[in-house]
C-alpha cells in the first residue's frame, strides 16, 4: 500500500531534535533510517527513535518524555511495540535471524514493560515482526512412543526471516533444476592431470547446481579462475564474483577470457530506484533478480562466507533455472557482518557437495594463517620480513606503533606504498580501536577539519552498510562534496553518496575484520591492543585468521594482548548464531 501521508521536510526533524536536546549529528542517521518524514513519524511515535543505530531504550525514553511530557509512560503500547523491534534488531546485529519468544519476553520485563506478551502481539500486528514455527526433527522411535517434541517457535524481523526463506528456496531451486554444463567426455578431459581436490571441485562445479568449496583464500581464488576458464573455453557463460570491486580488480590482473567483477556490480544496483513498500529507506534495489536473471550458466563467488541472508537471497534469485552456483569460503571463516551464516548452514544441511582444497601455499604468511585456522598461534621463520611482531605495552603505544608502521616503516623498508597498507583491529571502540586509529592516521596522512560530514578530500573511506553505489567493505577516496552529496572515487568508478546515506561510510585506514574481509592488501597491520576482559572476549580464532589472511605480502602484528591472543586462537570460536537456513533448505 502506498504511503499517502504528506512528507515533512528534513528541517522538521532538525527542529524537533533542537527542541528535545538531541545532538544535530543524529539528523542524518535518523533520516537514513526513518525516511524524509522522520520528524512527523517521531512526533507521532517518539519510540521510533529506537530504529536509529546507536539509540538505546534509555535515550528513547528520554526523547519520548521530551516529546510527550507526562503522557510518556512505561506502559505505552507504542513503547512496548518499538522495544520488541529494537530487541530483534539488536539480535540481528549479533548475526541472529530469529530469537526465541522467551528471550524477548524476559528482556521486555527487564525494560519495565508491564505486559510483555501484549507488546509482542502489538509488534506482530505491524508486519515488521513475524512469528515462525518449525516442525522439529524426530526419529521413528519417537513416533512409535508418541513422545514427539513440540514445534519450535521463534520471532524475527520480517526483513531477515523472509530473506532467509528466499535464499533457501533459491538454493533448493538451483539444485533441483541443474543439469551438467558439459558432457561427460569433455569433463573427463578437463580434469585429466589435475590433483584430486581440484578435479573434484571442477567436476562438482560443472555437474551440480550448488557447490561449496573450502580452502585458503589463494587456493579458492586460483580454483575459481581455473574452473571459470575451463568452462568458458567450452562455451559456458561463466563469471567470477569477488566481494568488492577492488578485490575483483586484483583478480583481473592477469587477464581472463571471462568476466571477473564485484558481486555488487554483477547484480546491477539501481541508485535511483525506490525500495519496495515496507523496506527500510536506503535499501539497495538490484536490477538483476527473478524477473531479469543473470545471463550466465556458472557463477563462482570467491568469498561466500561473507554473504548475509539478504545478499544471498538476491544472488540466488538472480541465478536462472539451470544455472550453477559455486560458493567459496575459508574453513572456520569469520561470519558475515550481517545476519545469518549462509555458507555454514548450507554445508550443515548436507544437501550440496562440499569440496576441501588442499593448501598449496608454503610461505610464512600461508603457514601462520593455516596454523591459526588449526588453533595454534605459532612463530614462523620470515627471512624476507613477511611477518613481523611489534610489541605494545599500552593502547597509546599500540596507536603510536601502528602509525609508525603505516606511514614510515613498511613503505621505507618494504617499498609498499601507504595506499597498499591496511590496518585491521578487532573492535571499533576503545583507546586503540578502529575509531582511535583512524583519527591518528588521518592526522598524519590527511589532516583536516572534516568539513564534509566529517570527511575531507583525500580521506580514505570504507562502506560500512550497503550502498547503491558500492558494496560493504569497499574502500574509496573522498574527492569532494557539494549539494548532491559526498564525491568518492571507488575502484569501480566515481560515485556521489547522497547526504542521507553518508552515515554508511566510515574512515577507512583502520577497519574491523568483519568489514575489511572483502579486500586483501599487500601489507596488513593487525593490531591487538592491551585491554580488559571485554577486549579479550572479542578475540576469536576466526577473527584472527581473517585478519592475518587479508595480507598478501606482509603482515605486521602489533601485539599488546599478551597470552589472551594465543588463548583465543586455541579455545574460542565465533559466537553461535540462531538461523533457520540449514533446516529450510531440506524442506
Amino acid at each position: 500500500m502506498t504511503d499517502t501521508r504528506p512528507k515533512a521536510p528534513p528541517g522538521d526533524l532538525a527542529a524537533l531534535f533542537a527542541e528535545t536536546g538531541v545532538p544535530p549529528s543524529m539528523v542524518t542517521r535518523a533520516l537514513a533510517r526513518l525516511g524524509p518524514d522522520a520528524g512527523a513519524r517521531l512526533r507521532e511515535d517518539p519510540w521510533r527513535l529506537l530504529r536509529v543505530p546507536g539509540v538505546g531504550p534509555r535515550q528513547a525514553d528520554h526523547f519520548a518524555r521530551e516529546v510527550l511530557g507526562e503522557r510518556a509512560r512505561p506502559d505505552d503500547r507504542r513503547r512496548g511495540r518499538s522495544l520488541v523491534g529494537y530487541l530483534l534488531d539488536e539480535a540481528a546485529r549479533q548475526g541472529h535471524t530469529v530469537t526465541p519468544p522467551a528471550d524477548v519476553l524476559t528482556a521486555l520485563e527487564r525494560l519495565r514493560v508491564p505486559d510483555a506478551r501484549r507488546a509482542v502481539e502489538d509488534a506482530l500486528d505491524t508486519a515488521e515482526v513475524i512469528a515462525l514455527t518449525e516442525e522439529p526433527d524426530f526419529d521413528e522411535a519417537a513416533l512409535e512412543d508418541g513422545d514427539l517434541p513440540e514445534p519450535e517457535e521463534t520471532l524475527g524481523l520480517a526483513r531477515w526471516a523472509m530473506a532467509e526463506e528466499a535464499a533457501a528456496e533459491g538454493l533448493a531451486r538451483l539444485t533441483a533444476t541443474a543439469g551438467p554444463l558439459l558432457d561427460d567426455a569433455t569433463i573427463r578431459t578437463l580434469r585429466s592431470g589435475l590433483p584430486q581436490d581440484r578435479s573434484l571441485a571442477l567436476t562438482a562445479a560443472l555437474r551440480t547446481g550448488v557447490t561449496v568449496l573450502r580452502g585458503a583464500a589463494d587456493d579458492l581464488e586460483d580454483a575459481a579462475r581455473a574452473i571459470a576458464g575451463a568452462a568458458s573455453a567450452h562455451g559456458v557463460r561463466a563469471a567470477v564474483a569477488a566481494p568488492t570491486d577492488r578485490a575483483a580488480a586484483r583478480l583481473r590482473g592477469a587477464g581472463a577470457a571471462y568476466p571477473i567483477g564485484g558481486l555488487h556490480a554483477l547484480l546491477e544496483p539501481r541508485p535511483d530506484a525506490e525500495p519496495a513498500p515496507g523496506a527500510p529507506p536506503g535499501t539497495v534495489v538490484y536490477g538483476r533478480g527473478e524477473r531479469r536473471p543473470l545471463d550466465l550458466d556458472l557463477v563462482i563467488v570467491t568469498d561466500a562466507a561473507g554473504l548475509d541472508v539478504e545478499l544471498a537471497a538476491v544472488l540466488v534469485e538472480a541465478c536462472p533455472d539451470g544455472a550453477h552456483l559455486v560458493l567459496c569460503g575459508e574453513p572456520g571463516a569469520l561470519p558475515p557482518a550481517g545476519p545469518g551464516r549462509v555458507l555454514d548452514d548450507l554445508e550443515a544441511s548436507e544437501t550440496v557437495p562440499v569440496i576441501a582444497l588442499e593448501p598449496s601455499g608454503t610461505g610464512p604468511l600461508a603457514a601462520l594463517t593455516a596454523a591459526v585456522r588449526g588453533g595454534e598461534l605459532v612463530a614462523v621463520e620470515a627471512p624476507g620480513k613477511e611477518v613481523v611482531i611489534v610489541p605494545a605495552a599500552s593502547p597509546g603505544e599500540a596507536v603510536h606503533r601502528t602509525v609508525q608502521l603505516v606511514t614510515d616503516s613498511i613503505p621505507r623498508a618494504l617499498e609498499i606504498p601507504v595506499d597498499d597498507v591496511r590496518v585491521v583491529v578487532p573492535s571499533a571502540a576503545g583507546e586503540a580501536g578502529a575509531a582511535a586509529l583512524n583519527s591518528a592516521l588521518k592526522e598524519r596522512l590527511n589532516p583536516g577539519p572534516g568539513r564534509f560530514g566529517g570527511f575531507d578530500p583525500g580521506d580514505r573511506v570504507l562502506v560500512a552498510a550497503p550502498l547503491p553505489q558500492a558494496a560493504v567493505g569497499e574502500n574509496g577516496t573522498v574527492t569532494g562534496a557539494d549539494a548532491t552529496g559526498l564525491h568518492v572515487r571507488f575502484a569501480g568508478g566515481d560515485a556521489v553518496i547522497p547526504p542521507a546515506l553518508t552515515a554508511r561510510l566510515r574512515p577507512g585506514w583502520a577497519v574491523t575484520p568483519a568489514l575489511g574481509r572483502g579486500t586483501r592488501s599487500r601489507a596488513v597491520v593487525a593490531v591487538f591492543p592491551p585491554g580488559g576482559p571485554d577486549d579479550a572476549a572479542a578475540l576469536s580464532r576466526p577473527l584472527v585468521a581473517t585478519a592475518f589472511g587479508l595480507a598478501l605480502d606482509h603482515l605486521s602484528v602489533v601485539q599488546g594482548a599478551g597470552p589472551a591472543l594465543a588463548r583465543a586462537v586455541r579455545e574460542r570460536q565465533a559466537p553461535p548464531r540462531r538461523t533457520r537456513l540449514a533446516r529450510l533448505v531440506v524442506q
